[in-house]
C-alpha cells in the first residue's frame, strides 16, 4: 500500500520529468507540426498559414524524392552489411580465439568517434592514402569514392559500418554469452554438426538480439546526417543527399521552415511506422523460433 508520503516522493521525482520531456520533446512536435501548414521563413514575426499545401508539394518535389531514395538504399545495405559483419565478428571473438580482447577494443574503438570526424578520417583514406596503393602496385584503381555519384554510397557505407560494427558485435556478443553451454552440448551427443547447432540453438537464442540490432540500425541509418556534412557535403551534386540533411538545407539554409517542418513530419510518421512494423514483425517471430 502506497501512503501519502510516498506518493509525494514519487510526484517528486516524476514531475520534473515530464515537464522537462514536455518542454523538450512534446511542445516541440506540436510546434513543428503546426509550422508545417505555414510557408514561414522562420524569421519575420508573421506566419502566413498554408493548409496541406507543403505537403502537396512534397509529393511533386524532385529533391525530397532523390533524398528519400538515397535514404533507403543507405538504409537497407546498412542494416544489411552490419548485422552480417556483427554478428560474424561476434561469432569469431566468442569462439575463444586468440587476442579476442585486442580485437574487440580495435573493433570498438571506432564507436567512440564522433560521426563528424570519421567523415573527414575517411576523406583523408581516400585522398591521401589509398592512391598510393595504385603507385606501389602500378594499379588503376579509383579509391575517391566520395568524388563521384556512382561511388559515393560504397564509401559512406564503409566508413559508417567501419564506426559501428563495433557497437552491435557487442550487443551480439553479450548475447552469445548467455547462451547455456549444456545446449550444445546435448546437440553434439545427438549427433548435430557445428552448422546445424547454429540453426537451432544459436539464432532462436539470439532473436531478441536480432530485434534491438535490426531497429536500432535501421532508425540510426535513417537519421545519418553528421557523417554526410564532413565527408561529401551532401554531393557529389545532391546523389548522397538525405532527407535529414534536405530538412536542414531547406529550414535552415534555404529559409523554408515551414516546408522544411512538413518533411520533417513526414520522416517522423516514416520513422514510426518503420520501427513499429519491425518490431511487431521481429517480436513475432522471436516467439515463433
Amino acid at each position: 500500500m502506497i501512503n501519502h508520503k510516498h506518493k509525494m516522493q514519487y510526484l517528486s521525482l516524476i514531475i520534473p520529468a515530464m515537464l522537462l520531456f514536455s518542454f523538450g520533446v512534446i511542445l516541440p512536435a506540436i510546434m513543428g507540426i503546426y509550422y508545417s501548414f505555414t510557408s514561414w521563413n522562420g524569421m519575420t514575426p508573421e506566419i502566413p498559414w498554408v493548409g496541406l499545401d507543403n505537403y502537396r508539394n512534397i509529393f511533386h518535389d524532385s529533391y525530397v524524392k532523390n533524398a528519400w531514395v538515397f535514404t533507403i538504399k543507405f538504409t537497407l545495405w546498412n542494416t544489411v552489411l552490419q548485422n552480417v559483419f556483427a554478428l560474424l565478428f561476434a561469432l569469431l571473438l566468442n569462439a575463444g580465439i586468440k587476442g579476442k580482447n585486442i580485437f574487440r577494443t580495435m573493433i570498438f574503438i571506432p564507436c567512440l568517434i564522433s560521426p563528424i570526424i570519421v567523415g573527414f578520417i575517411w576523406q583523408r583514406i581516400f585522398l591521401n592514402i589509398l592512391p598510393y596503393l595504385n603507385i606501389l602496385f602500378g594499379t588503376d584503381i579509383n579509391f575517391l569514392l566520395f568524388g563521384s555519384a556512382d561511388t559515393v554510397l560504397s564509401g559512406l557505407l564503409l566508413a559508417n559500418n567501419w564506426q559501428w560494427i563495433g557497437y552491435w558485435m557487442l550487443i551480439y556478443l553479450a548475447a552469445l554469452q548467455t547462451i547455456p553451454k549444456y545446449l550444445y552440448e546435448a546437440a553434439k551427443v545427438d549427433g548435430a554438426s557445428r552448422f546445424r547447432q547454429f540453426f537451432i540453438i544459436t539464432v532462436p537464442m539470439l532473436a531478441p538480439a536480432f530485434t534491438i540490432s535490426i531497429v536500432g540500425i535501421t532508425i540510426g541509418s535513417l537519421k545519418v546526417y553528421e557523417l554526410l556534412v564532413s565527408a561529401t557535403n551532401g554531393g557529389p551534386g545532391r546523389s548522397s543527399t538525405s532527407i535529414i540533411y534536405l530538412i536542414y538545407n531547406t529550414a535552415i539554409n534555404g529559409r523554408q521552415y515551414g516546408y522544411g517542418s512538413a518533411i520533417s513530419i513526414t520522416l517522423i510518421a516514416a520513422l514510426l511506422v518503420v520501427a513499429l512494423w519491425q518490431l511487431s514483425f521481429l517480436r513475432k517471430k522471436e516467439v515463433q523460433l
